[in-house]
């Protein structure tokens, strides 16, 4: 069964509550610390700009034209003829999806691992210092693709963005333009690998049908069918001779198997001429094979010493803000737990900001709980004119806060507390050990009045 819990509303807004005015004035008295931290770090993250290892980045721009290819099976006439000249030709045409194959060919050992030898990319010491098991040895393939290298492939189109980043602008360049170079052969390789095999594939395809089309040329057996024009005498014959008759039989059957021949010869006549336009293409794709379809839009460049790409004066100065905030607020609260004088922070509910501006307030109390006895426990020294009203209050009692048998016996005889004290100037522990005393002798405190 479901219960509904009722919780009130005065206790709702009670835990909701919160001290703005203390907070405000907790902020103002670490007004001087708060400038201090906050400039300090702002001063470090500026001067970081100018003092941390400068990083360059080199980009380019790579369109692959996957249309483009060279390779004889992804387009060529044939092809798409198996294809289907609708489907297949839209496909191809289009590249055929995204670039996924051809961001993973850049990002090979086939291409990286040349890239890491030719500028002579090493393991070095951790973080500069540390001892390193593999110092001086070629980095590998998976090590390099870790950091300062991306590839991008942007989206709905074919071009490919290569980022390297490096404290070295001349390095920076050299990879990036090793990328390009190694890439690029490596198409060329693929293209001229693939169309040396497609072409001895097709030659020899091509030798044994011209083989098989002059067996059959020589194998041609029977009568041509012109040969039939010229029966017509022996034909009109046969209606009276059996001889003649037999004789037109036989000649018969000869234009007939003539007829077969003519026919397998023609089959395979037509099998040699496809697979002869085959072999020139194949042939033409050879021609091509040290072409690629990769076009270089955005050559990488050679920056100078002031083109570097981080730290960048701007965004330091707004991590500087950032930190210094964070940090202020950290040294703020730190300083108002361990200071051994009293902070704000420290302070009950109840309180009042500025004892002689607003002494009617505790005016009002005192007039209000004439029917009580209250201590007035003074941390600091009590202001002369706020003193001599005080005396007025037959109700109240003076007594110095401290850990004394005099303060005990004043406090003892009282129904309420009220405390005077100062920011910056009570003793923190102390403050806390009277505290700790009035709760265990269950005192309430009514009031903690601030003296400026």
């Amino acid at each position: 069964m479901q219960q509904t819990v009722y919780i009130p509303k005065e206790e709702l807004d009670e835990e909701l509550t919160i001290d703005l005015k203390r907070i405000f004035f907790a902020l103002w008295n670490r007004k001087f610390l708060i400038t201090k931290v906050f400039s300090f770090i702002l001063i470090v993250f500026i001067a970081l700009t100018f003092i941390s290892a400068k990083k360059y980045t080199v980009t380019s721009d790579l369109y692959v034209d996957k249309a483009n290819n060279s390779n004889m099976m992804e387009i060529n006439p044939y092809a798409i003829e198996e294809l289907g000249a609708g489907g297949g030709m839209a496909a191809l045409m289009s590249g055929g999806g995204g670039l996924t194959n051809e961001l993973e060919l850049m990002q090979s050992p086939l291409v990286i691992d040349k890239v890491i030898k030719e500028n002579n990319l090493i393991y070095k010491k951790k973080f500069g210092i540390l001892p390193n098991k593999k110092e001086g040895e070629l980095l590998s393939t998976k090590d390099f693709l870790k950091k300062n290298i991306s590839f991008e492939n942007k989206k709905g189109t074919n071009v490919i963005t290569i980022e390297y980043k490096n404290k070295d602008p001349e390095l920076a360049y050299n990879v990036v333009n090793s990328i390009i170079n190694n890439y690029v052969e490596l198409h060329k390789q693929l293209n001229s690998d693939k169309s040396k095999s497609d072409k001895k594939i097709i030659e020899a395809e091509y030798n044994k049908a011209k083989k098989a089309l002059n067996a059959k040329v020589n194998s041609v057996q029977g009568l041509p069918e012109q040969a039939a024009a010229s029966t017509g005498n022996l034909s009109a014959m046969s209606a009276f001779s059996k001889s003649a008759q037999q004789a037109m039989a036989n000649l018969t059957g000869q234009i007939r198997a003539g007829e077969r021949s003519k026919i397998a010869v023609t089959e395979e006549a037509e099998k040699v001429a496809a697979l002869s336009s085959k072999l020139e293409w194949a042939k033409m794709v050879d021609q091509m094979s040290d072409s690629s379809k990769v076009l270089v839009l955005k050559e990488p460049e050679k920056l100078r010493d002031f083109e570097y790409s981080s730290p960048k004066l701007l965004i330091n100065i707004l991590l500087g803000i950032i930190f210094g905030f964070i940090a202020s607020l950290f040294a703020v609260i730190f300083a108002e737990n361990t200071d051994k004088k009293l902070s704000y922070s420290m302070l009950g509910d109840d309180i009042i900001y500025n004892l002689e501006n607003d002494f009617s307030d505790v005016k009002l109390l005192l007039l209000a709980n004439q029917d009580k006895k209250i201590s007035i426990a003074c941390f600091e020294e009590i202001p002369e004119n706020i003193l001599v009203q005080l005396k007025n209050f037959s109700n109240v009692s003076l007594v110095k806060a401290d850990i004394s048998n005099e303060f005990v016996q004043n406090v003892k005889n009282a129904n309420e507390v009220i405390l005077f004290l100062s920011v910056g100037k009570t003793n923190s522990k102390l403050y806390k050990q009277l505290k700790t005393m009035l709760s265990e002798m269950n005192k309430k405190i009514a009031l903690e009045c601030l003296i400026k």
